[in-house]
């Protein structure tokens, strides 16, 4: 096996292009590591990008929102204290995943690009309408964060191409977020359910929304019928059943020893009306 480390995006996409068999790019490393440690995958070329200058930075983008580094990691989010402010659900969902040993690595980049369908930050990604710069040798692309997973363990990335950028959407006026997720135990678990919603409000009215369900289908997934059911209410009780019946009408999942299709069904609603709730008092007191 080959370890790079290149000192720049260009090189590193240069590595990537002309390298035979498998390559992986190395970012906090918390998956690919361990995969490699299981024999999982073997790379012939492992590309370490966490000395391209940039990789680290958390940083307001010129809209007024945020620009996160691929290699900065989910304790860097955590600490900092403006972007939690903006986006507490999306950090909340990092700070969800593994011990504070992998809290020290763990990239928003390599959660996403590792395509678990249970991934914490990737429905709060998807539902925060979080973008990134894909660059290969053909140039760079603006990709959605729901469209880069295709399935499990597997990207929308061509050859040669990698994330060069997290973009996170500007928060506004009267805007909240929250995940949740169902875990068997109490921490460092992988969720059977995870749900991310974002709203915005205007008085006490939802004026937009996008929810988001990780683990019920092969990948973490808009589910706009539940958006909808709760666009123009004030979060009241009929809203809240029509967003737990649309949420639970999203699913696609497999029974497996974690959950069963019929539980997994049921607790998506459950926490799509949890995570609203959570997402609505924050957007209510945000305005």
């Amino acid at each position: 096996m080959r370890y790079l480390s290149p000192a720049s995006f260009d090189d590193a996409i240069a590595q990537a292009a002309q390298a035979p068999g498998v390559t992986r790019f190395l970012a906090g490393g918390t998956d690919v590591l361990v995969q490699m440690r299981a024999d999982i995958v073997t790379p012939d070329t492992l590309i370490d990008i966490k000395k391209i200058p940039g990789t680290h930075d958390i940083a307001r983008a010129p809209d007024g929102g945020w620009t996160i580094g691929v290699a900065v990691t989910g304790a860097e989010m955590r600490e900092h204290v403006d972007l939690g402010a903006d986006w507490p659900g999306l950090v909340e969902a990092m700070d969800l995943i593994g011990s504070t040993q992998v809290q020290g690595r763990a990239t928003l980049t390599g959660n996403l690009c590792n395509a678990s369908p249970a991934a914490d930050s990737v429905p709060a990604m998807i539902a925060a309408g979080v973008t990134l710069t894909v660059t290969g040798p053909e140039g760079s692309r603006t990709v959605a964060a729901e469209d880069i997973p295709t399935g499990p363990g597997q990207t929308s990335l061509a050859r040669g191409e990698l994330v060069t950028a997290v973009h996170i959407p500007p928060r506004g006026a009267g805007g909240g977020d929250a995940y949740l997720r169902f875990i068997p135990r109490t921490e460092m678990d992988i969720a059977v359910v995870g749900c991310g919603v974002n709203l915005t409000v205007e008085g006490d009215t939802i004026t937009a929304a996008r929810v988001a369900l990780g683990a019920v289908a092969p990948t973490a997934r808009l589910a706009p019928q539940a958006a909808s059911a709760i666009i123009g209410t004030t979060l009241d009780d009929a809203a809240l059943d029509a967003l737990a019946a649309a949420a639970s009408a999203a699913c696609a999942p497999i029974d497996d020893k974690r959950g069963t299709v019929k539980f997994r069904t049921h607790i998506a609603g459950v926490l799509a009306r949890r995570a609203a709730k959570i997402a609505y008092d924050r957007a209510r007191k945000a305005q």
